[in-house]
């Protein structure tokens, strides 16, 4: 079986058991009632999904690593399936789960009901993650640190890379945050760049990292099985963040995290959006650049219904994440 085939059936294989689980998963949350407290963001005719279950992250999160993990043990078995270098990326979904939990939680049952953890405290905790895992990237995995398209060789950032890697990491797993608004927005344009970038690491040779790519792939279209509208589910911060921090760390092995804003073209404006938003509340003395923003609340409320917001949205994804295919090629 060559690479492309290995990578295809760890996609088959990761959506099957995300689908299985997912069923009992879902009833464990709706029994735990983990999701009646959430708060809703958007247009009023989001209050109709309160009630629903979240912290969905955790469907596509289990799969994933429990695939990486077996895939490691064969090794021992004669068969070298997995790399070193991919630790890294599982690593970055363990952590950031973890805090999206948290702040899930935090939302359902702490003190901060409905808003879970404040922003300052989350944010804190992603620099911290971030600065560790972009030191990890430079020093221990010594990854490719620039591809310009068009231009020969790769670019050396000296020490300036630690910080700018945390920066894309950081920046990508709240851009992921902030789309996950719609049902399977997030879910569609996550699966998007990882098919993408998985291709990118194909071409490179790096065939353990594309394995694992296609394997979130997987777990993501087995968690869409329950996301798209009406959703049964939502990712949450549990999901949102991880898939983010990982789709940055998974890119920046790559090297071509320079075209992530292409294959990533959603999130990128999604978080451009709020920040033109609020910048132009601020000059303005009060005034609105969008009607709401993340812009995909703006779409709806110009008449969009949210599933052609999705679907539009998505086309848009796919068509620049083949853009960004072509550049990486170049």
């Amino acid at each position: 079986m060559n690479q492309s085939s290995m990578a295809v059936a760890l996609a088959g294989f990761s959506f099957m058991m995300t689908v299985i689980w997912g069923t009992p998963l879902l009833r464990v949350l709706r029994y735990f009632k983990v999701g009646k407290a959430i708060r809703v963001d958007g247009p009023e005719r989001h209050f109709a999904k309160i009630g629903t279950p979240t912290m969905g992250g955790v469907m596509i999160v289990i799969p994933v690593v429990l695939i990486t993990v077996l895939m490691n043990a064969s090794s021992f078995f004669g068969y070298t399936l997995i790399g070193r270098s991919i630790l890294l990326p599982m690593g970055t979904m363990i952590v950031f789960t973890m805090l999206g939990a948290v702040d899930d939680w935090a939302g359902l049952r702490g003190e901060r009901r409905a808003k879970g953890l404040s922003a300052r405290t989350k944010f804190i905790f992603q620099v911290i993650f971030a600065l560790v895992i972009a030191v990890t990237l430079k020093y221990l995995l010594d990854a490719p640190e620039l591809f310009i398209p068009g231009m020969p060789g790769l670019l050396d950032l000296g020490i300036w890379y630690v910080p700018i890697a945390a920066f894309v990491i950081v920046t990508y797993c709240n851009a992921v945050n902030l789309t996950d608004g719609l049902d399977g927005l997030a879910g569609l344009i996550s699966a998007t760049a990882f098919v993408t970038y998985g291709g990118i690491a194909l071409i490179q040779g790096q065939v353990f990292l594309a394995h694992f790519c296609f394997t979130v792939v997987g777990a993501v279209f087995g968690f869409l099985w329950f996301n798209v509208h009406p959703a049964q589910l939502f990712m949450g911060d549990t999901g949102a963040l991880s898939l983010g921090a990982t789709l940055a760390v998974v890119a920046l092995m790559t090297g071509q995290w320079v075209l992530l804003p292409v294959i990533a073209i959603i999130p990128s404006s999604v978080v451009l959006s709020v920040v033109l938003q609020v910048a132009y509340f601020k000059l303005t003395g009060g005034r609105r650049l969008f009607k709401m923003a993340p812009i995909h609340h703006h779409f709806e409320l110009s008449g969009w219904s949210e599933t052609q917001v999705v679907q539009r949205f998505w086309l848009i994804s796919l068509l620049f994440a083949m853009i960004g295919v072509a550049l990486a090629v170049v």
